[in-house]
C-alpha cells in the first residue's frame, strides 16, 4: 500500500528532524523551512497533510494556511499546527485560518503520531463522501434528463425525429441565450427546459395531432390549448428547471407583433425564454429533414427567419441568431452526425 505523504515546514531544522523521526515509518515526509518554499512544494508536490509552524520569518504559518485555504485547489489539505505558541488566543487564531488541528511544543509523539492518523482517516472519509455526492448528483442529473426527454418525446410521440430533434433545437436555444447575455448557468437551464415546450399535445386527440388535412377553426381551437395544458403540467413543479420550462410551454406559440397565441402578447410582453425557443424551434424545423419534406438549405431558413423579424420573431434576437451562425452551424452539424449514427 502507497505511503500517504506529510509536508513538514519548520524554519528550524532540529524541529524537522524530530517529527521526520516520529513518522518516517508510516508516512513520506517533505520538508520545507519557510512559507514561500511549503507553497512552491506543495504546488508541484501535494500533500495529504501539512504540519506548520507559526513562528517563521518573511511569512508565518498563519499566512501560508490562509494562502492554502484561499485556493480551490489546496483548500481541502489538512493543517494542523505545530508551535510553541501556547496562548487560546493563539489557538483560536490556528483554527480561525483554516487548520483542523494545534499541537504545542515539545511534542509528545504518541500525541502526534495518533492526531496524524486520525486527520488523515478523517481526510479520507470526506474525500470518499464527497466522491459518493459527485456521483450521486450525476445520477440524478442523469435521471432529470431523463426524465426530460420522455416529457420532450411524448409531446412529439406522433415524430419520426424527436430526440435529435428536440435536443439539437434544445442547444440552440442554449447558444442564443448566451448570445442574449443571458448568464451560462441561465442558459443551461434553458437548455433543459426546451425541450418540454410541447409536453401539452400530450392532452390534443390524435384525430386531431394526426388529421392529414388542414385543421378546421375548431379543431385548432382545440389544437392551440396544448400550450395551457403544457403549462398546467410542467407548473406542478415549484424548482426553477419546470417553472422556466411551463414559461416556455404556454407562450411559445405568442409571436412579436401579437398575433399569436394563447393569449395574443406582443413585443417584450412575451417572456425572453419562449422568444428565444420560438426562433430555435423555428430554424430547426425548416432545416431538417421530415418524412414528407426535406430540409431546407440553411441560407432559405435563414432569410424566413429575418423576413418574419418584427411579425413573427423578437427582431433584435433574430439579429443575435445571425450573428452566431457559425456556432448554430457546428451544433447543427454535431447532431447531424448524431442522428446519421442513429438510423
Amino acid at each position: 500500500m502507497e505511503k500517504q505523504n506529510i509536508l513538514v515546514v519548520d524554519d528550524t531544522p532540529e524541529n524537522i528532524d524530530v517529527l521526520k523521526g516520529i513518522l518516517k515509518d508510516d508516512y513520506g515526509i517533505r520538508a520545507a523551512t519557510n512559507g514561500q518554499l511549503a507553497l512552491k512544494i506543495i504546488e508541484h508536490h501535494r500533500p495529504d497533510l501539512v504540519l506548520l509552524d507559526v513562528m517563521m520569518p518573511e511569512m508565518d504559518g498563519y499566512e501560508v494556511c490562509r494562502r492554502l485555504k484561499s485556493n480551490p485547489k489546496t483548500a481541502d489539505i489538512p493543517v494542523i499546527f505545530v508551535t510553541a505558541k501556547t496562548e487560546t488566543e493563539d489557538e483560536q487564531t490556528g483554527f480561525d485560518v483554516g487548520a483542523i488541528d494545534y499541537i504545542t511544543k515539545p511534542v509528545n509523539p504518541a500525541l502526534v503520531r495518533a492526531r496524524v492518523r486520525n486527520h488523515l482517516e478523517l481526510a479520507d472519509q470526506h474525500r470518499a463522501c464527497r466522491r459518493r455526492v459527485r456521483e450521486r448528483t450525476c445520477e440524478l442529473e442523469e435521471s432529470q434528463r431523463t426524465a426530460i426527454y420522455m416529457l420532450g418525446e411524448a409531446g412529439h410521440y406522433n415524430d419520426t425525429d424527436t430526440g435529435v430533434h428536440i435536443w439539437r433545437m434544445a442547444a440552440y436555444a442554449a447558444a442564443l441565450a448566451r448570445a442574449a447575455q443571458w448568464p451560462v448557468e441561465q442558459a443551461a437551464l434553458l437548455e433543459l427546459a426546451a425541450p418540454m415546450h410541447d409536453t401539452g399535445k400530450i392532452g390534443i386527440p390524435d384525430n386531431i395531432l394526426k388529421a392529414p388535412r388542414k385543421l378546421t377553426p375548431e379543431e385548432w381551437t382545440i389544437m392551440q390549448t396544448h400550450t395551457e395544458i403544457g403549462h398546467r403540467i410542467l407548473s406542478k413543479s415549484n424548482t426553477e428547471l419546470f417553472q422556466l420550462a411551463a414559461t416556455v410551454a404556454l407562450s411559445h406559440h405568442e409571436r412579436w407583433d401579437g398575433s399569436g397565441y394563447p393569449h395574443g402578447l406582443a413585443g417584450e410582453e412575451i417572456p425572453e425564454a419562449a422568444r428565444i425557443v420560438a426562433i430555435a424551434d423555428v430554424f430547426d424545423a425548416l432545416t431538417m429533414r421530415r418524412p414528407y419534406k426535406e430540409p431546407w438549405p440553411v441560407e432559405k431558413a435563414l432569410e424566413t427567419l429575418q423576413q418574419d423579424a418584427g411579425s413573427h420573431f423578437d427582431p433584435r434576437l433574430v439579429e443575435r441568431f445571425l450573428g452566431i451562425m457559425d456556432e448554430i452551424l457546428e451544433i447543427k452539424a454535431d447532431w447531424d452526425r448524431k442522428e446519421q449514427a442513429q438510423r
